[in-house]
């Protein structure tokens, strides 16, 4: 599997919290991981540990129980321990 590791990847943005600042190599980067992503999810083995020993924290102010599914499903392949607290259910 071709996916790189953490310490990899090289785009030109700390965050990726738009496309608009993403130059075309950054653009063409993440779609190439994409596909290597694809690939790993129809094989049988489907957990890599680009994220082993970090803690992935996914805060939710919305109930959604689909988009806490994914990110859990995601941080769990990638390696991470994942917790998940729904903001809109704490005291």
């Amino acid at each position: 599997m071709a996916i790189k590791s953490d310490k990899a990847i090289k785009i030109s943005q700390k965050h990726l919290l738009g496309i608009q600042d993403l130059s075309i190599s950054d653009v063409n980067f993440i779609l190439n991981e994409a596909k290597q992503f694809i690939k790993l999810n129809k094989s049988k083995n489907k957990k890599l540990d680009i994220l082993k020993g970090k803690t992935q924290i996914n805060l939710f102010f919305e109930p959604s129980t689909r988009t806490q599914s994914s990110f859990e499903l995601a941080g769990k392949r990638l390696g991470a321990d994942v917790m998940s607290m729904n903001i809109v259910n704490s005291a």
